[in-house]
């Protein structure tokens, strides 16, 4: 199976205005990071490798952030496969480069989902920072970096235990994260500073 990472970005922007925040400012922000990706020459993988035990096909896994919960949609029939129920307001998602997982940051119950993608179940709850809005796995797939937006930290986790190993403290309100080709960098995003850490 291969996956793409999509967030809900017109049901964040409606649930960001309602709770006073300003969508608009959320869509220039991630234009500018994906920007900044691209001119920096990060390369952010959209499809994964095929592990022998998934699915066949490729699938999209989309956040739905009112409903508090990940689609799955097949990309060859551009239908809904399954709903996996999360915690709480889920903001951005990450498949591993095997494939086999999804990490999904949820922004009001403070820790990351992590799906299995041959079952399309959760098998891990992780306990990260405050607020955790962007999330973004190495090229080796052995750590999530998880953008902590209210405790202005990243949270990186361990794939293989699904355990918070390090806590690394960044500027103020950081809201995304890029990590480069060769996994030796982690490019983080600080909305409140307009910088990048």
């Amino acid at each position: 199976m291969s996956g793409i990472t999509v967030r809900g970005a017109s049901e964040q922007e409606s649930k960001e205005r309602s709770r006073g925040g300003t969508g608009a400012w959320w869509v220039l922000v991630r234009t500018w990071v994906a920007g900044l990706a691209v001119l920096a020459g990060l390369a952010v993988p959209l499809a994964v490798a095929t592990p022998a035990a998934a699915q066949t096909g490729t699938f999209t896994y989309v956040t739905n952030f009112g409903p508090d919960s990940v689609s799955v949609i097949d990309t060859a029939t551009n239908t809904v496969t399954a709903t996996v129920p999360v915690g709480d307001g889920p903001f951005d998602v990450a498949v591993t480069p095997d494939g086999t997982r999804a990490y999904v940051a949820n922004n009001f119950s403070d820790n990351v989902s992590v799906i299995d993608t041959t079952t399309n179940t959760v098998i891990a709850t992780v306990p990260v920072g405050d607020s955790p809005r962007g999330v973004a796995i190495t090229p080796d797939g052995t750590r999530d970096y998880v953008v902590n937006n209210l405790s202005n930290d990243v949270s990186v986790i361990d794939t293989t235990t699904n355990t918070v190993i390090a806590t690394v403290p960044v500027g103020t309100s950081p809201i995304g994260v890029a990590i480069t080709p060769d996994g030796t960098r982690a490019y983080v995003t600080d909305n409140a500073q307009a910088n990048v850490r």
